[in-house]
């Protein structure tokens, strides 16, 4: 199989999957990968291998091809969840009698946070589980707990060292009872709290 354009419908034994484009970028800390075909033929379908800096191409994803068509089709891959750092990305496109060829590499930067900060929790009001996220700017110890109107701890949600970061904690209140809480973060050189509300 040939990437590109170099194939012709007039040369026989050539089975193009003419890869038209490949592109990556970044929301948060996922990376969309987004390329699409001109034409296919026997296209078993895409291995997606990510590389770190330093490291070495690993599988991260697969997305099934279209077999042969003539119909320019579009795919689209999402990585989540990834750390700061620089990323190259890579297809392998493989065809059903097993041979292979690879797409040109794209690369991406994640950049940590430079702040600290605590979000309002999503959805709130919430019954009975609400997202809260917060960044971290340097490696260190984080506290995230829940408390009463009363000052009382209701919860921990997080009591560890935790890297340099952007963090995303499920809150499942479901032995609470309705009304506002308050959400506390206390990290090295950082406290912040906001309220959420229970509605059952």
């Amino acid at each position: 199989t040939i990437w590109g354009n170099e194939a012709t419908a007039y040369v026989p034994n050539i089975v193009p999957v003419e890869l038209q484009s490949f592109t990556a970028e970044v929301s948060d800390y996922d990376v969309k990968l987004l390329w699409s075909t001109a034409t296919e033929t026997n296209n078993q379908g895409f291995e997606i291998e990510r590389m770190s800096a330093g490291g070495s191409f690993e599988q991260v994803g697969y997305a099934a091809g279209f077999g042969t068509s003539t119909e320019p089709k579009a795919y689209s891959f999402i990585d989540s969840d990834l750390k700061g750092g620089s990323f190259t990305y890579r297809l392998k496109q493989i065809d059903f009698n097993g041979t292979f060829t690879y797409s040109d590499e794209v690369n991406i930067d994640i950049t940590l946070p430079l702040e600290y900060a605590l979000e309002q929790n999503y959805p709130n009001p919430f019954n009975p589980s609400t997202i809260i996220k917060y960044s971290i700017p340097e490696d260190g110890f984080v506290k995230l707990a829940v408390y009463n109107m009363l000052g009382e701890e209701v919860t921990t949600l997080i009591n560890s060292q935790q890297k340099a970061g952007r963090y995303e904690v499920n809150f499942n209140a479901e032995g609470l009872s309705s009304g506002v809480y308050i959400y506390r973060i206390e990290a090295a050189n950082y406290t912040a709290s906001k309220k959420l509300m229970l509605m059952k």
